[in-house]
């Protein structure tokens, strides 16, 4: 299986544009027979938009619409898309990925996972805008069980873990994170990234593809480094840091049997899970 991360620079605020990069870029992704293709969390709108999420939430249908009319009679070939946007649902608007199936009849909505972890500190300001997801996002792909999550959800190890419990074998993690700590060699956040995307494949045996959004949005500078990991926990791609760029790996989904069979830790967790669930609402219970 090939997939493929498109990290790049939306216009912040503007719908219609963005929507047009995204069909792009499926376009790109279908003619390099990738199976599935991952852009970033917010794409079709730009991140810090605050208040403006009222103006530019869209529901999942018209998402799926608006591709539709970018992509029908385009495609030869079948392809699976995973897109950050703002959801708009029964009145709530949300931070969401939307899993979509693309072909020559246009974009059909599948699921959208919605994020739970909302982060309201520093220039983040997330808690006041969008509601929180109340549910875990794993969804039948071209590559089986595939995992949702946002940005913030794979900084809780308990998300992944309990995304991999739920059967999947594939983490899409959509994010836009600002460039922070720059007082070493590296960019702090960036880095912390990359040891979070490879720790959660080598102790759960799950690809991991990050999709990292870039550009300027207030004089933030969004990071870049997408990349995609083995379910050893080694990187087989990686983008630039603050670059617009597509990278494309080939996925051999039987390194899942083969790295779970070398370390179960993921059968010792669903095998202990229910107990684990009990030891869970016991620490609820004494919580001061």
């Amino acid at each position: 299986m090939q997939v493929a991360a498109i990290q790049f620079a939306p216009e912040k605020g503007k719908l219609a544009p963005n929507l047009d990069r995204i069909a792009e870029g499926i376009l790109q992704a279908a003619a390099e027979n990738c199976d599935l293709v991952a852009f970033p969390e917010t794409a079709t709108t730009g991140y810090f938009l605050e208040g403006g999420v009222v103006e530019l939430c869209i529901t999942a249908q018209q998402l799926a619409d608006e591709l539709t009319q970018r992509l029908k009679g385009k495609l030869t070939s079948e392809i699976d898309v995973v897109t950050g946007y703002y959801q708009l649902e029964d009145g709530n608007i949300y931070n969401s990925s939307a899993f979509l199936r693309c072909d020559a009849a246009g974009a059909e909505h599948k699921s959208s996972y919605q994020k739970f972890f909302l982060p309201t500190y520093g220039v983040f300001d997330e808690d006041r805008f969008v509601s929180r997801g109340r549910s875990l996002g794993v969804v039948n792909t071209k590559l089986g069980k595939t995992g949702m999550m946002i940005c913030e959800d794979v900084w809780h190890s308990i998300f992944p873990t309990m995304t991999a419990v739920a059967g999947a074998t594939t983490m899409v993690i959509p994010s836009a994170s600002p460039a922070r700590g720059f007082s070493g060699e590296h960019i702090e956040n960036h880095d912390r990234y990359g040891r979070l995307v490879k720790g959660i494949s080598e102790e759960h045996g799950v690809f991991c593809i990050l999709c990292q959004l870039v550009g300027f949005e207030g004089g933030k500078g969004f990071v870049g480094g997408s990349m995609i990991t083995d379910p050893f926990g080694r990187v087989l791609v990686e983008a630039p840091v603050g670059k617009e760029a597509i990278i494309i790996a080939e996925l051999d989904l039987g390194l899942v049997q083969i790295a779970r069979a070398s370390t179960p830790l993921i059968s010792d967790l669903q095998a202990a899970w229910p107990t684990i669930q009990s030891l869970v609402s016991e620490a609820g219970e004494v919580r001061p």
